[in-house]
């Protein structure tokens, strides 16, 4: 992932400044706007001065945690504070990260937020000599008919760490649980705690298998 998202991001305009190193991530993270507009929580406001220089100096009042969503689960990156659920999990790298994941790379490559997100298996074809398998079987191998949250989860955690400056896979980048994100996430989509809340994750589920 950490490829697909240096490239992704390399390719947006305006282009981050300075650009994403494909493999070396420690200029990643809060280090670089790119990538902290999109880690940011939505408790915070990046473009704010003393909300960035409060992340990066690890200050109280600005502690990034699994208990503020990030930037990237929004579309746009826009939090609505007077409707929370506006836009959520329609973030257009996170539905990247998973059609990267569960569909096939190419797949990712122009990917947008409203676009369709097609699971089923596609026909098989004769792979010609020296091709290489990729990615595309992942959603015909766990037997995916449709999108699930779980595989959600799963997506926002690798683009959380893909994003991130962390270096290798650890659950705990400085105040940020990653295996708590993860089930955040599950928990938002499997148990709503109101019908008004059911309503609004069964909506979210048909806009994410359209």
């Amino acid at each position: 992932m950490k490829l697909a998202v240096a490239s992704w991001l390399n390719e947006s305009c305006p282009p981050p400044n300075p650009p994403i190193h494909s493999r070396d991530k420690t200029g990643r993270g809060f280090y670089n706007d790119a990538t902290a507009r999109l880690l940011c929580p939505v408790d915070f406001d990046w473009a704010n001065t003393a909300a960035k220089e409060g992340i990066r100096n690890y200050e109280p009042n600005f502690q990034v945690t699994a208990h503020s969503w990030p930037s990237f689960v929004y579309r746009d990156g826009e939090y609505d504070r007077e409707d929370p659920t506006k836009g959520l999990f329609k973030g257009s790298f996170l539905v990247r990260t998973f059609k990267h994941i569960f569909t096939s790379p190419s797949s990712a490559a122009d990917a947008r937020p409203d676009e369709e997100l097609p699971l089923e298996p596609l026909p098989k074809r004769p792979r010609t000599q020296g091709e290489r398998r990729t990615r595309s079987d992942v959603a015909t191998l766990l037997g995916m008919r449709s999108v699930q949250p779980r595989a959600i989860a799963y997506s926002a955690v690798q683009l959380r760490f893909a994003l991130s400056s962390c270096g290798s896979w650890r659950n705990l980048d400085d105040d940020f649980e990653h295996d708590q994100f993860y089930i955040y996430i599950v928990n938002y989509f499997e148990h709503p705690p109101t019908p008004t809340a059911k309503a609004s994750v069964d909506a979210l589920l048909l806009w994410w298998n359209r």
